[in-house]
């Protein structure tokens, strides 16, 4: 487990090392120049020059990407072109938004998909079990943004429990309000993961079903719910936590329009007004943020999986069974 721990960690490092290089050339390689946030339509070829200078695009960009490299050594960000601002902290305070909604509709899916998916495997030769099986399949073609605005019109608009948008300006400090807040982008998120989740918790139980191991042990007098508890739990949450680990680094990035869709002050909204404003720190540092973010929880979903699975972890020590 230490081997495998080194080298996964090693691969952790080499995957962020070539993450801050392609995200740094793709940037570069779109059209435009990082000097055009600072500069109107009618700048002369001195505002423009001098501009360039400020941001450092006159530079080589090897030049430019050590400086860079060296600024993430050091924690730092950068500062935006736009608000002077450092953007590291802007960061943080987003992410006070975007990880609350991120792993709150996380954990209701899990909460929804889990229960709803073993029972479809269970009457999966019944109408019911076919039915809820084909209504987790249309979810999944359900866009995002679609079930947003379908849930404003009848809980904001119609019903007006909720609000259509918007977060407190107290933030947390106001916790009911900031709760209230984020109640429909959660639900927005949890129903549709969960219909992506239901048919992989669906596909794990009935292989378990239809294993010789739980036929054993429900031949040695076990219960079909003992049988399942002992033997089943783990063999078939070893392949849900791998997906799992996809749907929250899936979901963390699927808040980019979630947010938009209720005008939430998170990661998302942070991304779109830089892109907007051409400002290559604040998108670099949200990138960055948001590619980290996704290599950390695959990482963590690898040893999540190991330790589950005795037979991966012989695997990755060298030895048969």
């Amino acid at each position: 487990m230490v081997r495998y721990l080194v080298r996964r960690g090693g691969l952790l490092v080499a995957s962020l090392l070539f993450a801050s290089v392609a995200l740094f050339l793709l940037l570069r390689v779109l059209p435009g120049d990082p000097a055009n946030a600072l500069l109107t339509v009618d700048a002369t070829p001195e505002q423009i020059e001098a501009a360039r200078r400020q941001v450092g695009s006159d530079r080589p960009l090897p030049e430019q990407f050590v400086t860079w490299l060296g600024q993430l050594v050091r924690l730092d960000l950068g500062r935006s072109f736009v608000s002077t601002l450092p953007v590291g902290p802007e960061i943080t305070d987003r992410l006070a938004v975007t990880v609350p909604l991120a792993l709150t509709a996380f954990a209701l899916a899990i909460v929804i998909a889990v229960p709803v998916g073993y029972l479809c495997a269970r009457w999966s030769r019944t109408w019911y079990g076919a039915t809820i099986s084909a209504l987790s399949q249309l979810g999944i073609a359900v866009p995002v943004f679609w079930v947003g605005m379908l849930l404003v019109f009848v809980f904001a608009l119609r019903l007006r429990v909720f609000p259509s948008g918007g977060f407190p300006r107290a933030g947390w400090a106001d916790p009911g309000a900031a709760l209230t807040a984020l109640t429909l982008p959660v639900l927005t998120v949890a129903l549709v993961m969960s219909a992506s989740l239901i048919r992989y918790v669906r596909s794990a139980t009935l292989d378990v079903l239809h294993s010789d191991y739980l036929r054993t042990a429900r031949a040695l007098g076990a219960s079909s719910a003992e049988a399942m508890w002992r033997h089943g739990l783990r063999n078939a949450a070893g392949p849900v936590v791998s997906i799992l680990g996809i749907e929250l680094a899936t979901t963390f990035l699927g808040t980019v329009v979630v947010e938009s869709v209720f005008a939430l002050p998170g990661l998302g909204s942070m991304l779109v007004k830089g892109i907007m404003q051409h400002d290559y720190p604040v998108i670099q540092g949200v990138l960055f943020v948001s590619t980290v973010t996704v290599l950390v929880i695959g990482f963590l979903a690898d040893l999540a999986q190991r330790l589950l699975d005795p037979r991966l972890r012989r695997a990755s020590s060298g030895r048969s069974r």
